[in-house]
């Protein structure tokens, strides 16, 4: 469990710890839900070809996009992931995961990741959608 967050953690006192993600987020504010967020900058210009730069620059935009209903990362309470290739994903965790915690912190929300065959944009490696939670 963490204690980044101003949510309550849900986990089962019999379950082995969730290492990296939250089995359930008990919440209470407005919510925010923001689309598929791809690892491309402003302009819509993939810098990063790789899927560790590309999700830094996702969770980024998750960040930006965030930060204009007035939230923070502590607020998100679930992510869905996206990736085309869970090989690559695997192979790449611990720099995903410095990543990761470079952006949003040691805030870990409920989350689940699917590989897909292909993302709308070719160059995309990565897609996530984030819903967060906000203070009243």
């Amino acid at each position: 469990m963490t204690t980044a967050t101003i949510h309550e953690v849900l986990h089962p006192a019999n379950w082995k710890p969730a290492k990296g993600y939250a089995n359930g987020i008990l919440a209470d504010g407005r919510v925010a839900y923001l689309g598929g967020q791809i690892g491309w900058n402003a302009d819509q210009v993939f810098e990063e070809k790789d899927l560790v730069g590309q999700t830094r620059q996702t969770l980024q935009n998750i960040v930006d996009v965030l930060k204009v209903a007035g939230g923070r990362p502590e607020h998100i309470v679930k992510l869905t992931w996206y990736i085309t290739d869970k090989k690559e994903y695997l192979a790449n965790l611990r720099e995903i995961g410095a990543a990761y915690r470079e952006v949003l912190g040691k805030h870990f929300p409920a989350m689940a990741m699917v590989q897909v065959v292909a993302l709308m944009e070719d160059e995309a490696k990565v897609e996530i959608e984030a819903t967060a939670v906000l203070p009243r």
